[in-house]
């Protein structure tokens, strides 16, 4: 057995399950602030890609810039989709939002197939190496500051709910809606907040993504697996989500290494998160870290 790879793989596994986790914070923080599972998660990094990719390619900018002026234009498109696309939905049936989170998943990923094409196209050389080795492991170096990236992120959303006023009325909208506004809390600038920073950490990682791999409406299949590790951790846990991150990235990289070594089917790493998320529905349907709604009758 090659332990080489198979420990290569692991660590493979454990910086882009970093990575899921924070696109997983981002599911958290929309259901939690509005009940609403986005479905248009994975067009949000299809789109953070393609809008970096655009600023280096047309544009000439250094990477710093464009990836800048990128998480920019994202927090603007969460906020402005929030308040012309979603904010009329306010007071309709879950299942109607749902819904429509599926249909601007559909048509953002049409749109940007029409603007930009169906065929991968490469980032521009961000970094002088493409891999670092680290005790005999290569690791890619976009890879390792998408982790040192997730990890600030993770801090900054633990400061921002601990300690920052708009923190605390989020938590509080989360909490209930209701109460919150009687408070004083706008709820209507809760729910624009949660779904702009949805929208930036969610182009961090298709950014991130697009340089390893190249950019491709391929990219938005990524949203689709994290949901699974959503799940595994719980909806409603930022802790959770990255727990599920981190646990989904490691499976599926050792799905690939048994996959490779013994089974041969040559598609485990992409349905295993799925196998997961099938199982993790019939034994806890609320996740590891999810609260359990009791209904009394």
């Amino acid at each position: 057995m090659n332990w080489q790879l198979l420990l290569q793989l692991i660590v493979n596994g454990v910086i882009i399950g970093v990575l899921y986790g924070v696109v997983a914070m981002s599911f958290v923080l929309i259901y939690k602030s509005t009940q609403v599972v986005n479905f248009a998660q994975g067009e949000f990094l299809l789109i953070g890609a393609w809008v970096c990719w655009a600023m280096l390619v047309h544009f000439g900018l250094p990477f710093w810039l464009g990836f800048v002026l990128t998480l920019a234009f994202m927090f603007v498109f969460g906020i402005l989709l929030q308040m012309v696309v979603l904010r009329p939905m306010i007071g309709e049936p879950i299942i109607s939002v749902i819904m429509l989170t599926i249909g601007l998943s559909i048509f953002f990923k049409a749109g940007i197939s029409w603007i930009f094409g169906e065929y991968v196209q490469p980032f521009p050389s961000v970094f002088p190496r493409e891999s670092i080795n680290i005790w005999g492991l290569n690791v890619q170096t976009a890879y390792l500051m998408s982790f040192v990236i997730s990890l600030l992120i993770m801090v900054g959303f633990y400061a921002f709910f601990k300690y920052s006023r708009m923190g605390l009325a989020m938590r509080a909208t989360a909490f209930d809606q209701q109460v919150a506004a009687s408070l004083g809390i706008s709820v209507h600038r809760v729910f624009a907040l949660a779904w702009a920073i949805s929208a930036v950490v969610s182009a961090v990682a298709g950014v991130t993504i697009g340089i390893v791999n190249g950019v491709s409406s391929a990219l938005s299949f990524i949203g689709i697996k994290v949901f699974p590790a959503a799940i595994l951790g719980g909806l409603d846990s930022i802790v959770g989500a990255i727990v599920g991150g981190l646990i989904i990235g490691v499976l599926e990289n050792a799905a690939q290494f048994v996959d490779g070594e013994w089974l041969h089917w040559g598609n485990l790493y992409n349905i295993l998160p799925f196998y997961v998320l099938v199982v993790i529905l019939m034994i806890r349907p609320y996740g590891l870290f999810g609260t359990e709604d009791i209904e009394r009758i």
